[in-house]
């Protein structure tokens, strides 16, 4: 079914574009935040996060050709 508009849609792997992009910007964020910001135990935590939303937006890269 085309769109009456011709406005452009995002698909799945669009979304997914989308998603590992804000990923990879809040992951830095938070790990500057770590590393600038909170020098005591607090550091090492948002450090911690960062990385894991690294990982996450690894797998959103991941999964785009394949959902």
């Amino acid at each position: 079914m085309k769109n009456k508009d011709n406005k452009k849609m995002m698909n799945k792997n669009s979304i997914l574009g989308w998603a590992t992009l804000i990923m990879i910007v809040m992951g830095i964020l938070l790990i500057t935040l770590g590393v600038f910001r909170y020098y005591e135990v607090a550091g090492l935590g948002f450090a911690a996060v960062g990385i894991g939303f690294f990982a996450i937006a690894w797998v959103f890269n991941a999964l785009k050709g394949r959902v």
